[in-house]
């Protein structure tokens, strides 16, 4: 018994004549009529009484008719399932983003994934610095990192999503923010300043960049506490403890008396990157990464 059987058998069945299934199923009438006598001749049973006027099921063809359709309707929606999650558009994807990522990437990828893949299972992560996604992404529990490369990884394969400047952020009653008529921070300015940093011994890419900045303004920065999350660091700057440098992305973080000046002249960038496992095919992170490759190319609303 093949598929087809069942389909010819169904088609019968609902229009009650073998012309007008025929015509349905877009064949011959003999053709569809010896096909379900091959169905009947190979279960045993009597599914159909014909006459020259109508055909009508019996009561084991009545009943077999309701296992026909689930049956059909059980292959369509397997070939259908089959078809979306080549497409993408069905699986899970876990993806990590760096602090600073975590506060405008993520909530723009967050919408677009439910309305343009609302059947894909997507975890999100945030807060993750980038050894940590590294990891994540060794052992599985992450598909997709947006982290600040570099990243040596030969198991890995990472590509560049944009670069963003740094930006100064300042307690919010910093002689620098006060005063009147200055708009951009020179990083000059805040030589003896106490600085509130991301963490140090190449933990963090920003630390670095921080690091060369300062240096190429003429002063060594004075760390007060090394913080791993993003929205810490700028909670403990509203605190008073000190000021800092983070991506230009981390603004969309609002923090009650925390405020963010961009940098004069030309500011130094950090670089934010996308990674996976080399070699990844799976059709939902490649639907996935096409999206957020979109959205890191344009400027928030």
């Amino acid at each position: 018994m093949e598929l087809r059987h069942l389909r010819y058998f169904v088609a019968v069945a609902e229009e009650c004549h073998f012309g007008r299934a025929a015509e349905r199923l877009h064949i011959a009438q003999p053709p569809l009529s010896q096909q379900v006598k091959q169905l009947e001749a190979h279960l045993g049973v009597t599914l159909l009484t014909r006459s020259t006027r109508r055909v009508e099921l019996t009561t084991a063809g009545a009943a077999y008719l309701d296992h026909a359709r689930a049956i059909l309707a059980s292959v369509d929606r397997a070939a259908d399932d089959a078809r979306r999650i080549a497409d993408g558009r069905v699986g899970r994807v876990a993806i990590g983003f760096t602090g600073s990522a975590t506060y405008e990437l993520l909530p723009r990828l967050a919408r677009v994934l439910r309305a343009e893949l609302p059947d894909v299972e997507v975890e999100l992560h945030g807060e993750i610095l980038t050894p940590g996604q590294v990891a994540r992404l060794h052992d599985g529990s992450l598909d997709v990192g947006v982290l600040r490369p570099p990243v040596e990884d030969d198991a890995l394969d990472v590509h560049l999503l944009r670069r963003e400047p740094l930006v100064a952020v300042l307690p919010d009653a910093h002689p620098l923010v006060a005063a009147p008529g200055i708009s951009a921070v020179r990083l000059a300015d805040l030589a003896g300043e106490s600085f509130v940093t991301y963490p140090s011994g190449h933990r963090s890419v920003v630390h670095e960049a921080v690091l060369g900045a300062c240096r190429a303004a003429g002063f060594e920065p004075q760390p007060v506490a090394e913080v791993a999350e993003t929205s810490t660091l700028v909670s403990f700057v509203a605190a008073g403890l000190g000021v800092a440098l983070v991506p230009e992305s981390v603004q969309h973080l609002r923090i009650t008396g925390a405020a963010y000046r961009p940098l004069a002249g030309t500011a130094p960038t950090v670089d934010l990157g996308v990674a996976t496992r080399r070699g990844e095919d799976a059709p939902v992170v490649r639907r996935v990464l096409d999206l957020l490759r979109a959205i890191a190319a344009t400027s928030p609303d």
